[in-house]
């Protein structure tokens, strides 16, 4: 069974280009995923390269960013490649699930100006006992 499960953060933006019919969207990124130090010195994350495809990748491109938590449920695959005569292995991810674990930081408005300064009392209305409906 292949079947990989990663919990991590996006390094950077996914990069999302159209298949060269048009048709396909897909998008890369790699994931930053903490791994348990066995000796000093260590480096403590992995940094796996995800790709996904269809709907799935043009939802990654709308909605994660850079820094936020998610998890990935794929498969990994492993390819080759030639480059000025040298053999070039690679290993992916290739992304069935994404799951947002954190949200994204909302973009902070500006609120209008006023004359005068709201306070946080403002709306509340003071009754005395006489007045009260009941």
């Amino acid at each position: 069974m292949n079947t990989v499960y990663l919990t991590g953060r996006l390094t950077k933006d996914p990069d999302c280009r159209r298949a060269a019919d048009g048709a396909l969207s897909i998008a890369r990124f790699t994931l930053a995923v903490k791994k348990t130090k066995i000796k000093e010195g260590e480096p403590e994350a992995e940094f796996i390269p995800i790709v996904c495809f269809g709907k799935l990748a043009e939802n990654v491109a709308k909605y994660v960013h850079k820094g936020r938590l998610i998890a990935v449920t794929g498969r990994i695959q492993i390819g080759s490649y030639e480059k000025e005569g040298k053999k070039i292995y690679t290993t992916d991810i290739i992304a069935n699930a994404v799951e947002f674990l954190s949200a994204n930081p909302a973009p902070k408005q500006a609120e209008p100006e006023t004359a005068e300064p709201k306070r946080p009392d403002a709306e509340l209305t003071t009754l005395t006992s006489d007045e009260t409906p009941f």
